[in-house]
């Protein structure tokens, strides 16, 4: 049966915690028809978020987005409980209290007492097992992680996760709960960091990886993701914003729910800032300085022009070769089209997860002449290019100007296997891939979960489509084969549909 056929059959919802979490949870449930009964142990809680809340509805009101009619009709179906046992009328209680398993066990072992027996009782954590909550429950078969995302309103996607003894009737229910209150409701298994925190753990580790590897500084990167990768903000920006004492503490919590799994393993880069209390935008400083709020983003460096050179462009992937060669050509520097490079010639590489010295060393090349460029996403907004220890600095300096002739942005950096697009965006399909083979979730909602909860340009699948899962196999394994890190060993799910050639959003037949 699908969720959209099983009606909710929710009329009165019951809030304890009234922060943040809680607030939001209760306007969408108003604006859903239900009654909302709201609970908080601090005095005044409750009075101030209603006040809030009410004040957010008269200002839409005024700008007209509701009518004033809808702005009092919403208010009248918010109702302050006096104590817990006021919820005893609640058809399902949200928790949004502290994010302690023994406090949210001992809350829902007192609301049992409290509320019907088919009454059911729904967690906001984010990181909890939602299973180990409601071990300490009578009737497990009704607890269910109902997770929003801050802010409330805005985040349009809501996890719901049974647990492993949650009744399906419960977990349909909320799912059309969560199709009511206007979201995306994405349904997970009670794993790590569920779906969307599971999924983004390769944003932030993978580019503190290479910071730590001082491949290029936190401003380069950020610019590479969000110029050349798509992405609304770059991973140090998105640090900064989230908070140091928030980020680490999830980082290392999933690390060690997976019981040290490489692919999530955190950076000694936040610990060490952590403890130096560098937060980020919270503190006046993180990876940047802020003030006044605003980020200190550092100029790039200017690029000097340089005069042209003979190019030769490696033919290791034919289509890179020709965009590189239609660059060259409208540049005006003279190209060879000889198999191998003359002495003088500036020599353009494109590889996958390798870094300039193997890539030159393997096409017999002289690593003396050698620049790489990341063609990963096409040479549109901005373009990457690192040399080996031994190119020659006049090279990498022609390099430099030749890609930026007209005008388009170019970064430097320290040789990398990988770069730092093919890095980060594998590592993040990788992850994505094996939630889908963990069945954590269907491929669809991993994307689109991903894309609304993270603000990815694509799903980590989709991304891996974009790009090409070919491609991506290819970074990894190399990867994999320079560092000798099992972080980069390829997912199965994408293994297998690459050498297919199958879409990682395909499901198998059987």
């Amino acid at each position: 049966m699908s969720n959209d056929a099983v009606a909710h059959s929710f009329n009165t919802l019951g809030i304890v915690g009234t922060g943040a979490m809680g607030r939001g949870i209760a306007q969408l449930a108003a604006q859903a028809g239900l009654n909302v009964m709201l609970f908080d142990v601090k005095e005044g809680a409750v009075a101030e978020a209603t006040a809030f809340i009410h004040e957010l509805w008269q200002r839409s009101a005024d700008k007209q987005r509701i009518t004033q009619a809808q702005a009092e009709q919403y208010g009248e179906r918010l109702i302050e409980a006096p104590d817990l046992a006021a919820l005893a009328s609640c058809d399902i209680v949200v928790e949004a209290i502290i994010e302690k398993l023994e406090a949210k066990q001992g809350l829902f072992s007192d609301l049992e007492g409290i509320v019907r027996q088919d009454a059911v009782l729904a967690t906001n954590t984010s990181s909890l097992s939602v299973t180990a909550i409601a071990a300490a429950c009578q009737h497990p078969e009704r607890v269910i992680g109902f997770h929003f995302f801050n802010p409330v309103p805005l985040m349009k996607i809501v996890e719901v996760i049974p647990g492993l003894r949650t009744a399906d009737t419960v977990t349909q229910r909320v799912n059309a709960l969560g199709t009511a209150m206007g979201h995306f409701t994405a349904q997970a298994t009670d794993t790590p960091g569920f779906l969307v925190n599971h999924a983004g753990r390769a944003f932030g580790t993978e580019a503190l990886r290479i910071l730590s590897e001082s491949v290029a500084d936190p401003a380069t990167i950020d610019r590479i993701m969000v110029d050349q990768g798509g992405f609304r903000m770059g991973p140090f920006t998105l640090l900064d914003l989230t908070g140091l004492d928030v980020s680490h503490a999830v980082m290392e919590s999933v690390y060690h729910q997976y019981y040290e799994e490489p692919r999530f393993r955190p950076s000694p880069l936040t610990r060490q800032r952590l403890s130096a209390g560098l937060l980020g935008r919270k503190t006046g400083e993180g990876f940047y300085r802020y003030v006044d709020g605003q980020q200190q983003m550092p100029e790039e460096p200017a690029i000097a022009t340089a005069s042209p050179c003979p190019v030769w462009i490696s033919q290791d992937d034919p289509g890179s070769a020709a965009q590189l060669a239609e660059l060259v050509a409208t540049a005006g520097w003279p190209l060879e089209s000889a198999d191998q490079p003359s002495s003088e010639a500036l020599c353009l590489l494109t590889p996958l997860g390798e870094d300039t010295t193997q890539c030159a060393l393997r096409q017999g090349l002289n690593a003396e002449q050698c620049v790489a460029v990341d063609m990963l996403a096409g040479l549109d907004k901005r373009r990457s290019l690192m040399a080996s220890p031994i190119t020659r600095p006049e090279l990498v300096n022609a390099a430099a100007s030749l890609l930026n002739a007209d005008g388009t942005p170019v970064s430097t950096l320290q040789d990398s296997t990988g770069f730092v697009l093919q890095r980060v965006v594998a590592c993040i399909v990788n992850v994505g891939a094996d939630i889908a083979q963990q069945g954590v979730a269907e491929p669809a909602t991993i994307d689109r979960a991903v894309e609304l909860g993270l603000g990815y340009p694509f799903g980590p699948l989709r991304m891996g489509d974009h790009y090409g899962a070919s491609r991506i196999l290819t970074i990894l394994n190399n990867l994999l084969a320079a560092t000798g890190d099992p972080r980069y060993r390829p997912s199965p799910w994408l293994r297998r549909r690459a050498a297919l050639g199958m879409s990682l959003t395909d499901r198998p037949t059987g």
